[in-house]
């Protein structure tokens, strides 16, 4: 399949394929001399059971599989998850969840991103998910105002990037996008498509491992790549189908321009968590 997007930008391609964008972001010099990829990361990164494929470091942490950031003082820490699989692209969840339900969730823009240009794209993901009728609900607050998530800037070689939920019940805090890569607009195209990167990294923040986890070829192409669940827990969801499933907003990687919102399938994943 030709759907590649990796939520990432690599150098010659970008990742999501067919212009695939990609969440992996590109280290400068200085953050590349603080943080290296080496073999001890590399084991580490193995054993929280994730892909040791295509590491790539950043401020902070590493960003692994294309769009999943681990913060380097997490990696050394047992995460106490758990596997379990039937199929190869149902939906799956990470062991660590948002507790505390219902709860709000507010998110917001820092003030490094457009608001004319990004703030109907965040109001989109915030109606996406409302009209669910979660158990969580999120509202937009201000760039000046306390937020559960922030959507921040970032440069590099990938789209956007978000991690897991705490032990402590709370949603990642936060998601970097590469506005540049992921580019502007006004319209319907452009919103739909930024929100459902955003929205994406979101499902991520909330316990949402990729669809496609057993094999991320299924929507970035090339070889057969499965990412991994071990201590970060990769636990099917029920009801979610056994057979391929070509539209979730939760797959690997994407095609420029392409607009994914909750299909069917997602709403029975959405509504199973919360």
């Amino acid at each position: 399949m030709h759907m590649r997007k990796n939520l990432r930008i690599s150098f010659a391609a970008v990742i999501l394929m067919m212009a695939a964008v990609s969440c992996t972001k590109a280290v400068a010099p200085d953050e590349a001399q603080a943080l290296q990829v080496t073999p001890d990361v590399i084991s580490s990164v193995k054993a929280l059971g994730l892909s040791t494929s295509n590491i790539v470091a950043d401020e902070g942490g590493y960003i692994v599989e294309g769009d999943i950031f681990i913060p380097a003082n997490e990696l050394k820490r047992s995460l106490g998850g758990s596997f379990l699989r039937v199929g190869e692209t149902e939906q799956y969840r990470t062991t660590n969840l948002v507790t505390g339900l219902p709860r709000t969730i507010t998110v917001k823009l820092s003030n490094k991103i457009s608001a004319s240009v990004y703030g109907p794209v965040l109001d989109e993901v915030v109606r996406r998910y409302n009209a669910e009728n979660l158990t969580i609900t999120l509202t937009r607050v201000s760039s000046a105002s306390a937020a559960n998530i922030t959507f921040d800037n970032a440069n590099g070689s990938y789209l956007a990037s978000a991690g897991f939920p705490t032990a402590t019940g709370n949603p990642y805090n936060l998601v970097k996008v590469n506005t540049r890569a992921i580019g502007s607009g006004t319209s319907t195209t452009f919103i739909n498509y930024a929100a459902t990167i955003f929205a994406h990294e979101l499902g991520h923040c909330i316990g949402f491992r990729h669809t496609d986890y057993m094999d991320r070829s299924y929507s970035c192409g090339g070889a057969v790549s499965n990412e991994g669940a071990s201590t970060v827990g990769a636990i099917l969801i029920p009801g979610t189908p056994a057979a391929a499933d070509p539209n979730s907003f939760m797959l690997a990687c994407i095609g420029s321009g392409v607009n994914r919102p909750f299909n069917a399938n997602d709403r029975t994943a959405l509504n199973y968590l919360y």
